[in-house]
């Protein structure tokens, strides 16, 4: 890896924002999740408000995140055959159209639970198509060479958008109303669609022979087999499956119970350690955006399981709410530095008449995970929370190991 110097790293960082597509981008997709930060919010709450039942909330959050988890291979697929950069602006624009009823029909009083239900369904849907499409644009829009620097700025985008939206949300719902938060949100996705409907992209490369009269199936087909018969795809494949199964459960019902137990805090103190996870990540994110040259990243990935293993292991043992918020920086650190050169190099490797397929796959992997990971670690909480983050850092400890083994995985750069 190339050395550098602390004054050449901050122009390095910010060399893509100096194109004005790429700055269209960025501002499109940092607002519209923010939107989603908002919805999120809106949902809960008007949910609760207009049924007052838990099961309520369930439904609605089940009718968004289902359809997003069963279409996001057709978003990847649709993303590959067709314009990402259009897939974006007309997803966040239904996006826009869907939250405004909803507002319009909460301001009203004639909004119910099964207008919700639909409501939410739609935003799933579209969603689907928007998430596979922001990631695969960025190829057309800068330079390789800048791929590490640009998903850098929008990680970082991303990341605090995340945080803020359910903020800015739950402020909006506070002094005003929830059907008021969903007309800031249709705001926010309208913004997003004009703004990326001005990027101006670049040539796409050739499609693949299946692509112009194959059929949807036959292309989401073609998708995993491309992602499965290359070695590296598949072991990262494998990878990011046991780091998302490692990252959702330990950070959400993992958090919640050590917060309330071996801590011996409230919400507070799982608000510190979200938040020094949040702020390492940011950290991370820049930090690998200033990076000259092009790490191994195999190595990387390894070394990623790796730190997150003695991180979690460290996490079962301390009873100190100050060295598990100092541990769970660290451990951001490392997954926002990380991610900027594993993303980076799927754009830089895979063709672009498939790209949008192969993240379609690997959303997908991630999906299923997350889920398996929550009951997971919510049935092993029941026994004893360090049991979660002792048999995750056991599981990690073995990824990092398995990427090591692998000849193809230690070369990638």
């Amino acid at each position: 890896m190339a050395t550098t110097t602390l004054p050449a790293a901050g122009p390095r960082l910010w060399a893509p924002a100096r194109h004005r597509s790429f700055r269209l981008l960025w501002l499109g997709q940092s607002l519209s999740l923010l939107g989603d930060g908002f919805s999120y919010v809106a949902f809960s709450w008007i949910t609760l408000t207009l049924t007052h039942s838990t099961l309520a909330l369930g439904y609605v959050l089940t009718f968004q995140a289902v359809p997003r988890a069963l279409l996001t291979l057709v978003g990847g697929s649709l993303g590959d055959r067709f314009s990402p950069r259009t897939l974006m602006a007309w997803s966040s624009g239904v996006r826009a159209v869907l939250m405004a009823g909803i507002g319009l029909a909460g301001l009203s009083g004639s909004l119910t639970a099964w207008m919700l239900c639909a409501a939410a369904a739609g935003f799933g849907t579209v969603d689907a198509f928007f998430q596979p499409a922001r990631v695969s644009v960025l190829p057309s829009i800068v330079d390789s060479e800048l791929l590490t620097q640009a998903n850098a700025l929008l990680g970082t985008g991303s990341r605090l958008a995340a945080v803020l939206g359910p903020a800015l949300g739950g402020v909006v719902v506070a002094v005003s109303d929830a059907p008021a938060a969903f007309l800031v949100d249709a705001v926010c996705f309208a913004l997003c669609s004009l703004c990326v409907s001005l990027i101006a992209a670049g040539p796409r490369t050739a499609a693949a022979p299946d692509s112009p009269d194959a059929t949807l199936g036959a292309r989401i087909r073609e998708g995993i087999r491309f992602t499965w018969a290359d070695p590296r795809l598949r072991t990262m494949l494998a990878i990011d499956t046991a780091v998302n199964f490692c990252y959702a459960g330990p950070f959400t019902v993992g958090f919640a119970t050590l917060a309330r137990t071996a801590l011996h805090g409230g919400s507070t103190t799982l608000g510190l350690l979200n938040g020094a996870l949040a702020a390492g990540a940011i950290l991370g994110t820049l930090t690998g955006g200033t990076v000259a040259g092009r790490p191994r990243v195999g190595l990387l990935i390894a070394a990623l399981a790796g730190w997150l293993a003695v991180g979690m292991g460290l996490l079962g043992l301390l009873d100190s709410a100050p060295a598990a918020v100092g541990t769970v920086l660290a451990m951001g650190f490392g997954i926002g530095f990380q991610g900027v050169f594993g993303l980076s190099w799927l754009q830089r490797n895979v063709p672009q008449h498939v790209l949008s397929r192969v993240i379609s796959v690997d959303m997908v992997v991630g999906y299923a995970a997350a889920p398996a990971s929550l009951i997971a670690c919510g049935a092993l909480a029941r026994t004893d929370i360090r049991l979660v983050f002792t048999a995750t850092a056991a599981l990690l400890a073995l990824t990092a190991l398995a990427v090591l083994t692998s000849r193809a995985t230690r070369a990638m750069q």
